[in-house]
């Protein structure tokens, strides 16, 4: 295996596990295999029913591992399955991204790390109500909100697997957005060690965390029943 093809897999197995983490706080049952992660009960908002592993996981078996009706969603890892045939349409596309540990230590923005008090203002800032207090209690996770005297600039997520940091959940509302990401890389190191950063963006959002030194690894793509 490939130093690419490694990183990819902890990238998509990191992501995995935070979406795993995620329904499991939201009190759904979750399952995790050699091929795939799944639910078989309707994920949060924006989170998957199901995350293929590895490449080449059998349609059937993907369609077998969630509730295959109207809203259910797949993160297709690697790009490679035809949900088309069995009435599924493509929601986006996306590249898997990797950056190695930052160097710096003094981030442009000024962040902290959200707590169960703090949360709901995070969850407003974001757009949204599918992180539950629950994910806090992680030692691997950390939620992260920069602020300024009028209020939020920008949001994000960060946890830890296998030696590596996902980076996901990032909402830019007013601040540069490469910053933003720059930013991140060295935050991540403050909180969680010097670990090589994973996640992923799609079209125009790809554009910033590129500039802040990231690169992508693989495509991706999410379908949507």
């Amino acid at each position: 295996m490939s130093d690419d093809d490694r990183i990819l897999a902890a990238a998509v197995a990191n992501n995995a596990a935070w979406c795993g983490l995620v329904c499991r706080c939201a009190g759904l049952p979750t399952d995790l295999g050699p091929d795939l992660w799944s639910t078989p009960r309707r994920s949060p908002d924006a989170y998957p029913d199901a995350v293929t592993l590895r490449p080449g996981v059998p349609v059937d078996a993907v369609l077998a591992a969630v509730d295959d009706s109207a809203g259910a969603s797949v993160k297709d890892s690697f790009a490679d399955l035809d949900l088309a045939p069995h009435g599924w349409s493509v929601l986006f596309e996306a590249q898997w991204l990797t950056r190695p540990a930052a160097s710096g230590t003094a981030p442009g923005l000024l962040w902290r790390t959200v707590d169960r008090d703090t949360l709901p203002l995070w969850l407003a800032a974001h757009g949204s109500d599918s992180i539950r207090p629950g994910v806090l209690d992680d030692p691997d996770v950390r939620l992260l909100l920069a602020t300024d005297t009028d209020g939020p600039l920008a949001v994000a997520a960060l946890n830890r697997s296998d030696a590596v940091v996902g980076v996901s959940n990032v909402a830019v509302l007013r601040a540069e957005p490469e910053l933003v990401w720059s930013d991140l890389a060295m935050v991540a190191r403050r909180e969680l060690g010097a670990h090589r950063l994973v996640g992923y963006e799609s079209g125009p959002d790809l554009l910033p965390p590129v500039a802040a030194g990231f690169e992508p690894v693989g495509p991706l793509r999410v379908w949507v029943r």
